[in-house]
């Protein structure tokens, strides 16, 4: 079994009216910074803040009546359990959801506040799984699949129909790839529509289930690290997805931590859009070498979720900053006499930068009494700019201990 654009043509008559149609627009900005002409697809817009409601209201509306008083139920790190709570709670359909307990507060949260029974289990998305298809079998709900679920599939593919539709010159679409699922209906939609459209997948270098289902040609199960796209850390890549989407996928690259991070900052600061880390993985890609030969290019970004959590949007900021060579830590010794710290703080101001934060260590100093250490951080305007200030520090013996990453 598998999905055509037929399917993804009826996905969108079913959908219509129940989910948003999103703008793609031109982002002026992100074209100068990458030397390609760059679209965003705006589907953090949502009413849930991602594009998961596509397939979730559409696998939805194809239930059964005696499905629909059942219920469904899903495992979800999270915007799949909340595009299933939206439309389950709009739909009169009960929507069960488990968790695994590092999924964000602020979904579950809002799935909770959406109607659905939240269940919290499991250190991973595969122990969630499990429970989840064990109350499934003991209730006789009918299990969701956030991303291998075929009319999941033919309601995510509506995204790739718009950007079709809204940018007719597009020739390279990149896509966030976890597992599968947005992938596989967006490289259908695509291409067989116009097949000489690039399809380009991006995972998170912490989370590379993609990459090794498409080397491998089947899924395989990948240790996941902690990464700021925890939309895509899912470990193995969807069976059905995979099957769905090699034939059409040009190519799979990936995004580290340092350029997710410094995407989320250029997104905010250019496009005014706060997304979270998975949707900030095609800008990641973009940026970086791997795709250099789509420079002059029509490109459009799925920028596919805004649901970031507010308790790390703060540090995601800062490591953001970080990697633009616009925060530097480093060491310096002064003299241990006053005045001292007011010469080091004035030729940082000289130099153009300014101090954060400051810290003295006397205790641990070595053996000169006379001398302090202190640790601060500056901030300054790029990576060149901190070259500047940290040469012009050189009297106070400057040691780096973070330019970026």
């Amino acid at each position: 079994m598998s999905i055509t654009i037929e399917d993804i043509l009826a996905a969108r008559e079913r959908i219509r009216g129940h989910v948003a149609l999103t703008p793609c627009v031109e982002s002026v900005p992100l074209s100068e910074l990458t030397g390609c002409r760059v679209f965003c697809k705006l589907d953090y817009l949502q009413r849930t803040g991602s594009f998961k409601e596509r397939g979730a209201c559409n696998a939805l509306r194809l239930l059964d009546d005696a499905s629909r008083r059942r219920g469904v139920i899903a495992a979800s790190a999270g915007n799949h359990a909340l595009g299933l709570a939206y439309h389950g709670q709009r739909l009169g359909i009960p929507v069960t959801v488990v968790m695994p307990r590092f999924a964000p507060l602020i979904k579950v949260s809002t799935s909770r506040r959406l109607g659905a029974n939240v269940i919290r289990h499991g250190a991973s998305f595969t122990e969630a799984r499990a429970k989840a298809d064990e109350i499934a079998a003991e209730q006789g709900m009918t299990y969701v699949h956030g991303f291998d679920d075929f009319p999941v599939m033919a309601g995510q593919g509506t995204i790739g129909l718009e950007v079709l539709e809204q940018t007719p010159d597009v020739e390279a679409v990149i896509v966030p790839a976890g597992g599968g699922g947005l992938l596989a209906g967006t490289a259908v939609a695509v291409k067989q529509s116009r097949p000489s459209v690039q399809v380009i997948g991006v995972e998170a270098a912490a989370a590379p289930c993609a990459s090794a289902a498409f080397n491998a040609g089947k899924p395989v199960a990948v240790p996941c690290g902690p990464t700021l796209a925890d939309g895509l850390a899912v470990g193995t890549y969807g069976a059905n997805a995979l099957n769905v989407a090699k034939p059409y996928v040009d190519r799979i690259v990936q995004a580290d931590e340092s350029a997710i991070a410094l995407s989320i900052l250029r997104l905010l600061e250019l496009e005014k859009s706060v997304v979270e880390g998975a949707a900030a993985t095609p800008l990641a890609a973009l940026l970086g070498a791997t795709l250099a030969d789509l420079r002059g290019r029509t490109v459009v970004l799925l920028l596919c979720g805004g649901n970031i959590d507010p308790a790390i949007l703060g540090r995601v900021i800062d490591k953001g900053l970080v990697a633009d060579g616009r925060l530097v830590k480093l060491m310096a010794r002064i003299s241990d006499h006053p005045g001292s710290l007011a010469a080091f703080g004035q030729a940082v101001a000289t130099a153009g930068a300014s101090i954060r934060d400051v810290q003295h260590d006397r205790a641990f100093n070595g053996s000169d009494v006379t001398a302090v250490t202190i640790t601060c951080t500056l901030e300054t305007d790029g990576h060149a700019h901190s070259a500047e200030v940290i040469a012009a520090l050189a009297p106070f013996s400057p040691t780096v201990l973070s330019r970026a990453g």
